[in-house]
């Protein structure tokens, strides 16, 4: 059986998915100031990086690029999995209606009790669930 990532490398695959989304609409990039663009790759890239030695701590740094995302790229904008503007919160749960947030919370109460009972949290297939009922 296989064991689900963690929450942390579940949210680091989307990440990582979003850039590669971002890197690869070279259209949309071009319609930006190059130099501009280009810091911007290069923080998105920044914060992968942190995330994958494991640093959690800058989380406003997340914040941030999604918000940019949305404010540079509106035509990719629905393409920010909703369980990213959770993961960075802050500025970010603006984009997100109440009943939504709603979900997401009952959702991190079900993760800290499976973590309190040492238990594995499958935190996608949980959404799932959630979403369907």
């Amino acid at each position: 059986m296989n064991t689900p990532p963690s929450y942390h490398e579940y949210h680091l695959a989307l990440l990582q998915s979003l850039y590669d989304t971002i890197r690869a609409q070279t259209a949309l990039l071009e319609q930006l100031q190059e130099e501009s663009n280009e810091l911007f790759m290069e923080r998105f890239d920044e914060l992968l990086a942190q995330l994958q030695k494991g640093d959690h701590d800058d989380l406003y740094l997340g914040q941030d690029i999604l918000c940019q995302i949305i404010a540079r790229y509106p035509q990719i904008a629905h393409l920010i999995p909703r369980d990213l503007l959770w993961y960075f919160g802050g500025d970010c749960l603006h984009y997100m209606p109440d009943e939504e947030i709603t979900q997401y919370q009952l959702l991190d109460e079900h993760r800290a009790e499976a973590e309190e009972r040492g238990e594995t949290f499958d935190w996608e297939q949980a959404r799932q669930l959630l979403q369907t009922r």
